[in-house]
């Protein structure tokens, strides 16, 4: 469950243009803990769930939804041009 939340997560993150490093800043959490939520080895608290799930502009039910994948995007997400 962990392994997709962070799938799950990291999936919302990149579509909504976020790394990892201006979403953490953003959360008021490391970006290495960022990378612990992703990769499904952080145990997250309610609170964190609900920090996550504002930022992301979904309910935090939406969170625990499938992914759309099962591979992680790497990197950064893709520069917008505006």
């Amino acid at each position: 469950m962990l392994k997709n939340l962070g799938r799950r997560v990291a999936e919302l993150r990149t579509a909504r243009g976020f790394t990892q490093e201006r979403f953490s800043e953003r959360a008021g959490w490391t970006p290495r803990y960022q990378q612990f939520i992703e990769s499904g080895r952080a145990n997250l608290t309610v609170a964190s769930l609900v920090t996550l799930a504002n930022l992301l502009g979904v309910q935090a039910n939406d969170l625990l939804a499938a992914p759309a994948s099962r591979e992680v995007a790497k990197g950064r997400p893709p520069r917008r041009l505006l």
